[in-house]
C-alpha cells in the first residue's frame, strides 16, 4: 500500500467496493423489510392459505423486481471485490 498523502483521505479501490457493498446491502435490507411489512404477520410466518397465490401488482411488483436487481448487483460487487483483493 502506498504511503498516505499529507492532506486528505486516501481511499483504495477496495475501499470503494466495500462502501458500495455496504450501501447496496442496506438498501436491499430495507426493500426486503418493506415487502415483509406488506404481508400480514400470519402469512409471513406461513399461516396463510396454501392453495392461493396472488398476482403482484403496483408497488409490490416494483419492490419484488427491485429486490432481484439489488441482489444481483450485490453478488456482482461481491465477486468484483474478491477478484480485486487477489
Amino acid at each position: 500500500m502506498p504511503p498516505l498523502p499529507e492532506r486528505g483521505v486516501y481511499l483504495d479501490f477496495r475501499d470503494y467496493i466495500s462502501i458500495a457493498q455496504i450501501l447496496v446491502s442496506i438498501v436491499l435490507t430495507v426493500v426486503i423489510l418493506l415487502q415483509a411489512k406488506g404481508s400480514g404477520i400470519g402469512t409471513a410466518l406461513g399461516g396463510g392459505t396454501s392453495g392461493s397465490f396472488r398476482t403482484r401488482r403496483g408497488v409490490e411488483k416494483t419492490l419484488f423486481q427491485l429486490t432481484i436487481v439489488l441482489a444481483v448487483v450485490f453478488l456482482i460487487i461481491s465477486a468484483w471485490g474478491v477478484r480485486a483483493s487477489i
